[in-house]
């Protein structure tokens, strides 16, 4: 049974307009912790999740699971589109019995476990730099990687950091485009805009590709101007370290890296205002 959480103490975002990118698809949470805060939400997604036109080197993958040692999910996406071609491939959960698996984050770990499948680690750290030190601790030493197979679907784009660490402790890696991200058909950059200058008090950002797609929207390498006057939150170091790149002054980032900390923090931070 569902339990609606209580209204938090602070209203500190009654009034206030909190813009939010995420994927529509992924929106419904974050608007809904922002709400229970007070907050008017308004979803202008900058990124969407599309599968791929190819699916060979997944399926590949998929029907020779019983070479590798390791499996790493690094998110609900890519435990969706994984999961959509081992179906279509006449398998299911039972197939990765024999794999030890590491996600990123506790929504992919539960995804995961909806879906019947073991987790074996689940890193504090939702970078890859966590995740190598997750998988380090777990395995007893950096040299236990040498001669490990691990496959790891993931974006058609991604940060390359957790492949070089692996394969440079002695391990080898698969790296297999399971979904892609992309500008949504439909975003417009007159009505972005209108948006964004009229009463928008904060846009959060939570991941680097909605950063980097507002900036293509735009066609500029300098988000400032476009953004000027309005709080920045972002979930993260990279999507921070994206803002920054961009021209962005990031005045919120929570320590947790997830969705309710953020809310929590972008409240927070005009409680105190």
């Amino acid at each position: 049974m569902n339990i609606t959480p209580p209204k938090p103490k602070t209203q500190s975002l009654q009034g206030r307009t909190v813009v939010i990118t995420r994927a529509l698809a992924q929106a419904d949470e974050f608007a809904q912790e922002l709400e229970r805060y007070g907050a008017q939400v308004i979803a202008c997604p900058t990124i969407e999740i599309k599968g791929l036109d190819d699916y060979q080197r997944l399926d590949e993958a998929i029907n020779h699971l019983y070479g590798y040692d390791w499996l790493i999910l690094t998110s609900v996406n890519a435990v969706n589109y994984f999961f959509k071609r081992l179906t279509a491939l006449g398998r299911d959960a039972a197939s990765l019995d024999e794999l030890k698996v590491c996600v990123i984050g506790e929504a992919t770990a539960e995804r995961l476990r909806d879906l019947n499948v073991h987790v074996d680690v689940i890193p504090n750290d939702f970078k890859a730099e966590g995740v190598f030190s997750a998988l380090e601790r777990f395995i007893g030493g950096t040299d236990a990687f040498t001669g490990l197979n691990i496959l790891l679907p993931r974006a058609s784009v991604a940060r390359d950091y957790l492949r070089k660490a692996l394969e440079a402790a002695g391990a080898r890696v698969d790296i297999v485009p399971v979904y892609r991200t992309a500008l949504p058909d439909n975003l417009d950059r007159g009505r972005v805009a209108a948006m964004l200058s009229g009463s928008a008090d904060c846009v959060a950002f939570t991941s680097a590709s909605t950063v980097k797609n507002l900036a293509q929207l735009f066609d500029t390498l300098d988000l400032s101007p476009v953004l000027s006057g309005i709080t920045i939150a972002c979930l993260g170091d990279i999507t921070s370290q994206a803002a920054a790149e961009f021209g962005l002054k990031v005045d919120i980032q929570p320590e947790q890296t997830t969705v309710p900390a953020l809310a929590r923090a972008i409240a927070d931070y005009f409680e105190q205002a």
